[in-house]
């Protein structure tokens, strides 16, 4: 059994299943541009391994500011596994209520703000919390799931609900029930997850059509880029300009936090 060519043959099969949901990729990325020429934040959160989609909208190569992205440590911090800051401590927190709404505190949200909400199987508590407090505040939510894993997954939440239960539009990795994709021989547990793979072609999908949009519309956006594309100097400037854009806009998501409001205790 050659289990690298059928790790390969069910990321094709991801592709396909990305490639029939253009119509939806084009709609999030719309809603996403209409933000950013509006000069607000779409709000990207994932916990877990999910961060690594946030991360992959933005920052890295090849993406742009517009994007706010919501990695809290306490749910994302893998690499310690065991011990202080580990993976148990991770996978609790993931599932306490009311934390989701602690974090989306420190923002001045705006109904023209969109998010892009990515949970894998749309079952754990602080990202459903997340999307449901984002439509509290009449901001359009784009849930990335697993609708394989999802459908065969229970909730964490008391009543239930998941994840697309708060979702305007539902983008699906395409990976399966579990997402570890290969059996090898002899082995009774799969290994190779495929949701990581469909989820950063959607995140770079929309990326790309949202960039479309902003030059369309006479506003292109400042694109990360390696020297090796634009030469040193070029990229340093375009880095610099970048990172200065993204924080006029995170300046607009502090400016009136907690205006109104009484003063909390500690």
């Amino acid at each position: 059994m050659d289990v690298i060519k059928n790790y390969l043959d069910k990321c094709r099969h991801i592709i396909e299943v990305v490639e029939k949901q253009s119509e939806e990729i084009r709609t999030a990325a719309s809603w996403f541009a209409e933000t950013i020429l509006a000069g607000r934040m779409v709000h990207v959160f994932g916990s877990g391994h999910s961060r690594i989609m946030v991360e992959e909208m933005w920052p890295r190569y090849g993406s742009f500011p517009g994007f706010n992205p919501i990695v809290e440590l306490s749910l994302t911090f893998h690499n310690l596994v065991v011990g202080a800051n580990g993976q148990r401590q991770a996978m609790f927190l993931e599932n306490v209520p009311g934390l989701a709404e602690r974090i989306l505190r420190n923002f001045d949200l705006s109904p023209q703000d969109t998010a892009l909400v990515i949970s894998s199987s749309g079952c754990n508590v602080v990202p459903i919390e997340i999307a449901e407090n984002f439509q509290k505040k009449g901001i359009k939510v784009v849930a990335l799931i697993t609708n394989a894993h999802s459908a065969g997954s229970t909730s964490k939440r008391k009543d239930g609900k998941k994840l697309s239960d708060f979702a305007d539009l539902i983008l699906d990795t395409g990976a399966p029930a579990g997402d570890a994709m290969v059996y090898v021989p002899n082995l009774d547990t799969p290994v190779a997850p495929g949701s990581t793979v469909g989820g950063a072609i959607l995140v770079n999908s929309i990326k790309a059509e949202v960039a479309r949009l902003l030059t369309e519309a006479g506003q292109p956006p400042t694109v990360l880029s390696g020297a090796v594309i634009v030469g040193p100097e070029r990229a340093v400037e375009l880095f610099e300009s970048a990172y200065d854009q993204h924080a006029h806009r995170l300046a607009g998501l502090y400016k009136s936090v907690g205006a109104g409001l009484p003063v909390e205790s500690c």
